[in-house]
Order: C-alpha cells, then sequence, then structure tokens
C-alpha cells in the first residue's frame, strides 16, 4: 500500500537497479539533420551510412542540377547539410584529378593517334581542344564584369582535350579572357612548346563537351560562386571519364 508521507510511490530496490542498468540516455538532435549521427546508427535504421547518403546527394545535383531546396526537401534536409554534402564530395573527387584525367590519354599515344586517324583520316593528332562556357551567378564586387563573355553572360571558360573523355582541363579562367590566351597560359601549352609531346592538337571538341553537359546537367548553369563553380566542373570532369572508362551509357547529345 501506498504512504502517506511520500509523495511518490514506493518502489522495489531491485527495480531501481534494474531501471539504473538499462537507462539509455535520451539524445536530441536536429531534425533536419538526420545525418548527424555515427555511421553504426545510420546503418541500423536506414541501411546505408552518411558517406553514402552524402555521395548520393552530390551525384543527384551534379546530375540533374535540381535546386538545393528541391534536394533538401526530398532527403529532408536542411540546404545547409546539402551545401556541405556536395563540397565534401567535390573536393574529395578533385582530389583523384591527375588519376583520371591524364593527357594524352590512359592510352598509349600512338593508340590514340590511330583512333583518330581512323575518325576523319588526320595524321598524327593526339588530342582535340575547344572551349566551353559554364554559366555561373554573378558574382559581387569590381571584378563581376571579368566574367562577362561576349554574348553578355557571366560564365567561366573550361579547356579539354578529349577523345570523348577529357584529358586535359583548365576550370579557372572568368567568360572575357580568349580561347587562344587560356591555351597559351596553360600547363599544357609548356609540355608542347618544349617538345613533351609528339602530336598536335584540332579542334574542337564540342561534341565532348555535349557529352560532359548531358551527363551532368548542373553544367548549363552553376548557381554557386566561382571558386566552388571551378571544384564543381572537374569533379564533373573526373566522374565523367570514370563514366566512359567504364563504359556507361553515353548521352544523347543534340549537334
Amino acid at each position: 500500500m501506498s504512504c502517506p508521507f511520500l509523495r511518490e510511490q514506493p518502489v522495489a530496490e531491485g527495480a531501481r537497479i534494474i531501471r539504473r542498468a538499462f537507462r539509455i540516455n535520451r539524445v536530441l538532435r536536429h531534425r533536419q539533420d538526420p545525418l548527424a549521427q555515427c555511421d553504426s546508427v545510420l546503418f541500423e535504421r536506414y541501411r546505408f551510412s552518411c558517406e553514402v547518403q552524402t555521395v548520393c546527394i552530390a551525384l543527384r545535383i551534379f546530375a540533374s542540377g535540381t535546386l538545393l531546396y528541391t534536394i533538401g526537401d526530398a532527403e529532408n534536409l536542411a540546404k545547409s547539410a546539402v551545401c556541405r554534402a556536395i563540397r565534401k564530395v567535390y573536393l574529395a573527387l578533385k582530389q583523384f584529378l591527375g588519376v583520371f584525367v591524364v593527357f594524352p590519354s590512359h592510352l598509349r599515344p600512338q593508340v590514340v593517334k590511330q583512333s583518330f586517324f581512323a575518325i576523319a583520316g588526320f595524321p598524327n593528332v593526339i588530342g582535340a581542344i575547344d572551349c566551353t562556357h559554364i554559366h555561373i551567378k554573378a558574382p559581387p564586387g569590381p571584378n563581376e564584369g571579368d566574367f562577362v563573355n561576349r554574348k553578355g553572360v557571366h560564365r567561366i571558360n573550361m579547356v579539354c582535350d578529349s577523345m570523348c573523355h577529357v584529358t586535359n582541363v583548365e576550370a579557372k579562367w572568368p567568360g572575357s579572357v580568349h580561347d587562344s590566351r587560356i591555351f597559351r597560359e596553360s600547363c599544357l601549352c609548356t609540355l608542347f612548346e618544349r617538345g613533351d609531346y609528339d602530336g598536335i592538337l584540332v579542334g574542337d571538341g564540342g561534341y565532348t563537351f555535349g557529352q560532359l553537359k548531358g551527363r551532368f546537367q548542373c553544367l548549363k548553369s552553376l548557381r554557386v560562386a566561382p571558386d566552388r563553380a571551378c571544384n564543381i566542373i572537374v569533379a564533373c570532369a573526373v566522374l565523367h571519364n570514370i563514366a566512359t572508362i567504364r563504359k556507361e551509357r553515353t548521352p544523347v547529345v543534340e549537334v
């Protein structure tokens, strides 16, 4: 029976011991960032780790060019969490630039020349070069005009030598810089002038750019700062080469 002099119901000492032994501390987490948990908890609840979810978020952004808010709503994540996921992935991919983006190719130079000759009968070609423009958000500050090209659009130039996979990329020049200057000041031009390569470059690689932008819709318009845009372009080039090496399905290119 209850005791009138005690505010709480009496509990046996054995029950207290069991309760203390199996007590689980409640941990409150922000509902907009459910990935802020250890991998063991994520795998137990969702059957994937935080790294897998992070990669999936970034790949979806790269492939679709969807707004961050849209991805956040679909994954029940805040925009800041989506931004962190994208940044983590493109910085990781950037470290593999020298592994998957290799000039003149992953193949021997003679094989590259034979492949080009089989296409158009042009001898001694080891690469096709051209320049494309990636739409970016107008950067604030006094240097905004540097990113406007002749069509009056804020863009970043990218130079690429390719055989339907990127073999060299220069994703750092603003839209106002001419194509010839980009090549003259590139490391690739220095190597050619030094005589490191026996072969010539021909223009252009518009078909490869079409594949790249077709595979990664985000490259049609990047709503990020110029420095982040450069990193995303490089990351997409690395992913494009991985897909090409693995012989993944090629996106349809409108000529």
